[in-house]
């Protein structure tokens, strides 16, 4: 029987059901539903609404049904709504009357809110450690391959030498940014709702300070309405879930591309690439194929939700039912992804070598601006007349190197034999040792931040 369904007398029409009922996703809810009704019971036996006996009675029941739900044991049945009315039903089943003191002064607007809340955060910390997980590849791949050099590219096009580890540190910071927000998501998450009851509150002496601390609440939802309308959580988590697919996406790009044979920087391992159904010879990038076609999805998860909430009147609403599913598959997707990238990236094989081979003279074209600046010419001019120099080079299809003295001579007099010097790759990289750069140095600074960043976030989860 529907919980609600004491002033209807006619069948809800069997395709109403279908279109109502959100028990084909929301029952991956049971365990902070049951986690929730058991803090309940225990708030209620302490304002005096059941004795503690009933008390007991309602807490070895839904053990019962959290037990049968773990052994994938639980028999739903046709008239199960929602997760709620199954968990209920079935406690019903187990110990009679009693169960139906469970819902007193609670509305199922507070208590989807609260199992909602409970569920995200749980999910919230295991991927904060999946994120962990992935950062703690990246930094091991980039100390083992501390000297290797390579083009760093803007707007596709080469543009100056960079330590390979560089490169890939950036993604542990773009990661550690994504850690620290959903730090911050979980911390808005962790308001309690329950007690707000459908929108006006509890009209019993329930004492809510106690349940949030039973469920592990980091505070209370100080207003009742906005307490069962408020999906600003559900946004945030949807937007750091798109922020990091997006992160996701341009290390997979940039791996797509560089694991091509026209490249051929990298190689990713057969675990995590697929062949071709026609062509014998194809290993494809899958994974990182994946991980990029997925941002569509997540970015439109997000759009969705707030669609459907910018138009939404005061307190509950049944388009809040549409929160869920883009919680549970954002949730699940990440779950997947983070440990596949940290495969990917631990199995990555890099080709020093052809990274070397990429390296072109015209790449070092800043280093030679600087050296005139150490001349005393001023940048704005010896940007002009390096590019003057790049240009004579081109139309005598000549390297920087290659190109004579003299030529460098006719073009300013401040060049002078000392400038070959300037035009060294390992050189340039070295010469970028501030906090930050692509220095050697810089890059370990780099890698010894990131590790007591690692450190501490583990003994905070401690």
């Amino acid at each position: 029987m529907a919980l609600w369904g004491g002033r209807f007398q006619g069948e809800t029409d069997a395709l109403m059901r279908r279109f109502n009922d959100s028990i084909g996703f929301d029952r991956r809810l049971y365990a902070a539903d049951i986690q929730g009704s058991i803090a309940y019971a225990g708030g209620l036996a302490r304002a005096g609404l059941i004795t503690a006996g009933e008390r007991d009675e309602l807490i070895a029941g839904l053990g019962q049904v959290r037990a049968e739900f773990e052994a994938g044991a639980f028999a739903f049945q046709p008239d199960d709504e929602d997760i709620h009315t199954a968990v209920e039903r079935r406690l019903a089943e187990l110990v009679g009357p009693v169960g139906g003191k469970l819902h007193t002064g609670r509305s199922r607007n507070d208590q989807v809110a609260t199992d909602l809340r409970l569920f995200m955060l749980a999910e919230m910390a295991a991927l904060g450690g999946a994120l962990a997980g992935l950062q703690e590849t990246i930094v091991a791949k980039a100390e083992t391959h501390l000297g290797v050099v390579m083009p760093g590219y803007t707007h596709l096009q080469q543009a100056q030498p960079l330590l390979f580890s560089h490169w890939l540190m950036s993604f542990f910071w773009k990661l550690q940014r994504d850690r620290e927000r959903l730090a911050g998501v979980a911390k808005r998450t962790s308001s309690l709702p329950l007690g707000a009851g459908a929108l006006a509150g509890n009209p019993f002496d329930l004492d809510r300070r106690a349940l949030a601390e039973e469920l592990g609440f980091q505070s209370l939802a100080q207003n009742s309405v906005d307490a069962v309308n408020d999906r600003d959580f559900v946004v945030e988590f949807l937007a750091w879930a798109a922020l990091v697919q997006v992160h996701l996406s341009s290390l997979a790009e940039d791996l797509i591309l560089w694991s091509s044979r026209e490249y051929g920087f990298v190689e990713v391992d057969e675990a995590y690439a697929t062949g071709s159904s026609l062509m014998p010879q194809k290993k494809n990038p899958d994974a990182l194929e994946l991980m990029r076609g997925k941002s569509g999805r997540m970015l439109g998860h997000l759009t969705g939700l707030l669609t459907m909430l910018k138009g939404l009147p005061t307190a509950y609403n049944k388009d809040l039912q549409e929160d869920k599913e883009a919680v549970f598959d954002a949730s699940e997707t990440l779950s997947i992804e983070l440990p596949i990238a940290a495969g990917v990236i631990n199995s990555l094989r890099v080709n020093a070598s052809r990274m070397a081979l990429a390296l072109d003279d015209g790449m070092l074209a800043t280093d030679l601006a600087d050296y005139l600046v150490r001349k005393g010419v001023p940048f704005r001019e010896s940007h002009h007349l390096v590019g003057q120099v790049v240009r004579r080079s081109e139309e005598l299809r000549l390297s920087l190197k290659e190109l004579d003295l003299g030529e460098y001579q006719d073009i300013h007099p401040a060049f002078g034999p000392d400038l070959y010097r300037a035009l060294d790759f390992q050189r340039s990289v070295e010469a970028r040792s501030v906090e930050g750069g692509t220095a050697p140095a810089a890059v370990r600074g780099q890698l010894e931040q990131a590790k007591a960043l690692l450190a501490s976030g583990e003994r905070r989860q401690e």
